[in-house]
């Protein structure tokens, strides 16, 4: 089992209900997935670069990635309906947790000038969102063997109500919140 998981059973669920006067265990906010997702707009151009991409995120995520496609056509960006634009990778379970703990104890520590991460990202019904600017912090992507430097948005979806009940959730698995 996971380290986190067991670390959320044991520890986190009794100080949420104290923290929150839950009168039950299912009432405590849990982590629901983790969604990757990387835009990779070069690709209209270079049908290699979202090979590349969604080698990167199956590599950091472990798990087969997505080919996400345009919806309509737009002229400005050069794109047509069902273009790849980019690729996404959703996580549950023992995966997330997983994904959770490198994130926490390994990725975010190696980003440059890192002063801790925004707690105003939260949008309002106590999901997470953050962008990372390089694919590089990861362990898995060897820095020689990358075509391009490449960002990608990572959203934690929970099941707390409130922001206030997701940001004391994520702070219990140790996210270093800046303030």
């Amino acid at each position: 089992m996971a380290r986190l998981k067991d670390f959320y059973k044991d520890s986190v669920v009794k100080t949420m209900t104290e923290q929150f006067g839950y009168t039950s265990v299912m009432q405590v906010p849990r982590i629901d997935k983790i969604t990757l997702n990387m835009g990779v707009g070069e690709a209209v151009a270079d049908k290699k670069v979202m090979e590349h991409a969604v080698g990167d995120m199956e590599k950091i995520a472990g798990q087969k990635a997505i080919v996400t496609k345009a919806k309509k056509s737009v002229a400005a960006f050069k794109i047509r309906d069902d273009y790849p634009v980019g690729c996404k990778v959703t996580l549950r379970r023992e995966r997330m947790y997983e994904f959770l703990d490198r994130l926490v104890t390994v990725a975010i520590p190696r980003i440059r000038d890192f002063r801790g991460i925004s707690a105003k990202s939260f949008d309002g019904r106590g999901n997470y969102n953050m962008g990372v600017k390089e694919q590089i912090i990861f362990p898995e992507i060897e820095y020689d063997k990358i075509d391009a430097i490449r960002g990608m948005n990572i959203t934690i979806t929970t099941t707390a109500k409130t922001d206030e009940e997701a940001k004391a959730l994520l702070a219990a698995f140790s996210f270093p919140f800046r303030g």
